[in-house]
Formats: C-alpha cells, sequence, structure tokens
C-alpha cells in the first residue's frame, strides 16, 4: 500500500495531465458531433474487429443449428414456389413482392457478430458497413421477421437498434385488417413486443398475426413480426395495447439481411420537403 502511494507522489504531475487531457478529449467529443462521429466509427471500427474474430470461432461450433435454420428457410422457400408464391399463414417466413409497390428494394446478406437482449436499450452488430453500401435507417431483418434498424456504421461493421429497445419505433399492422400502430418494447422479455395505438373498433383476436405496415420508408409492407398473446385497452378505453410474441428467437440470432430500399430518398424529399 505504501508503496502505491509513493508511485502516486511522485507521478503526481503526469496523472495530473493525464487526468485532465482525458476530461479535455471527452468534452470534445461530447460537443463536436464531427468529432463524436469519427470517435464512434473508430470505436465500431475496432470493437469489431474483436468482436468478429470471436463470432468466427463461435460460428464453426454452430454450423449444425445454423444448417437446420437455412434447411427450414429453403424448405418454405420450395414450398412457396410450388403454391404459386402464396404465403400461408402456418409458413412464417419473410417473403416480399416488392414489384407489388413500385419500389425496388435491394437486400444484402450479414452476420450478427454481437448480440444483446437483456438491456433496457439493446444494440445488435453486423460484419456489413460502408465499403458495403450500408448506411443508417436501413431496415434489418431474418428469415422469420424484423429484426431493427441500422443505426451507426464504419467501414466494415455497422450497429442496429434492435426492436428489444426501448427507443425503438416501427410501423406495424394487423394483417388481416390492416389496422397500424407503434410497435414497442417495454423492456420487459425478450420474446414479447407490443403494439400499441390500434384502435378500439379493430377486431383483435389472439392468435393474429402482425407485420410491418409499409407506411415508412425503411420497411416493405407484409413482413412478419408476431402473433397477438393477450391485450388490453388504455385508460381512455379508445386503443389497444397488444403483447406480440415475436416469431424471432432474439437470444439466437446470427443470418440476417439488410433492406435498402432505393426510393427511400426520393419518397422523403416528397413528404419532407425543404423551403429553398
Amino acid at each position: 500500500m505504501q508503496q502505491i502511494i509513493n508511485f502516486l507522489i511522485r507521478n503526481k504531475t503526469f496523472l495530473l495531465y493525464i487526468l485532465l487531457l482525458s476530461i479535455s478529449l471527452v468534452f470534445t467529443i461530447q460537443s463536436h458531433s464531427y468529432h463524436k462521429s469519427r470517435f464512434i466509427n473508430s470505436a465500431n471500427f475496432l470493437s469489431g474487429g474483436i468482436y468478429n474474430s470471436t463470432n468466427n470461432i463461435s460460428e464453426y461450433f454452430n454450423l449444425k443449428t445454423q444448417n437446420t435454420i437455412l434447411q427450414e428457410e429453403n424448405n418454405n422457400l420450395r414450398m412457396l414456389i410450388h403454391n404459386g408464391e402464396k404465403q400461408n399463414d402456418s409458413i412464417q417466413i419473410t417473403y416480399i413482392d416488392s414489384t407489388s409497390f413500385g419500389i425496388a428494394y435491394k437486400f444484402t446478406p450479414a452476420l450478427v457478430i454481437k448480440n444483446s437482449y437483456s438491456a433496457t436499450d439493446n444494440i445488435l452488430l453486423l460484419n456489413k458497413g460502408e465499403r458495403d453500401s450500408i448506411k443508417e435507417d436501413f431496415g434489418v431483418i431474418t428469415p422469420k421477421g424484423i429484426l431493427g434498424i441500422i443505426d451507426q456504421t464504419s467501414k466494415k461493421f455497422s450497429t442496429v437498434i434492435s426492436i428489444l429497445n426501448t427507443n425503438s419505433r416501427i410501423s406495424a399492422k394487423l394483417k388481416h385488417t390492416n389496422h397500424f400502430g407503434s410497435l414497442i418494447w417495454n423492456g420487459k422479455s425478450p420474446y414479447t413486443v407490443q403494439l400499441k395505438e390500434i384502435p378500439k373498433i379493430a377486431p383483435v383476436t389472439q392468435g393474429d398475426t402482425i407485420t410491418t405496415s409499409g407506411l415508412s420508408a425503411i420497411f416493405p409492407k407484409g413482413i412478419p413480426i408476431g402473433t397477438v398473446t393477450d391485450f388490453s385497452l388504455d385508460n381512455a378505453e379508445n386503443y389497444y395495447t397488444i403483447n406480440v410474441k415475436l416469431f424471432n428467437d432474439m437470444t439466437n440470432i446470427e443470418h440476417v439481411y439488410i433492406i435498402e430500399n432505393k426510393d427511400k430518398n426520393e419518397i422523403n424529399n416528397l413528404l419532407n420537403p425543404t423551403d429553398e
């Protein structure tokens, strides 16, 4: 103990310098958006490299499970082909006929190299970034349903705001009636999210399928999310709060698809015109 105290006394000037330098760097990063952006990108690059190496090892030992998932997806796609591309309610996969909306969607496969689901604001890390033309606000899905939205990107990696994030807001609807509301998460179970603002007149029943509404420029219409487990009216008895059991097992995610709406900028410029 005495040696530690002597060390601190001998190096007090240098240690004070390091402390003040660290404080100044924190204030600089927090007060300047450019510095903050560069810091976040650098952090993504460093942490991404570490998680990518770790994921390569765990991926090898998880090949059997992933092969089973891919086999199920191929089987579902084969069933769609042989049934005239009609989606059966019992087949919960992501199938998008983008031509029916007049919008071109580009799908980029990626791997999850870090996943969190036990915090209140969960973030995922993907192995695709700016060099793969990935940008902020791209949607992310799995073969079974919706996952989240791209938040930050670096050269080789990107972070995703998971649907298991209390700041997440995604437009979703009842599949059979088209009544829509906001999909949120109350921070409790990683298997259940909440759909709010569904009007009282909507005929909600247990087992109903919830999908994306298509009312944003991020996700196409009809991507599966989950099924209704229970629901209740708010205090004013005007809107339902619906508990939705996710199709995705958010604790076991690896293969994903990043969605780019190629008409997104044109849609946003039309909906949010700026004065010139």
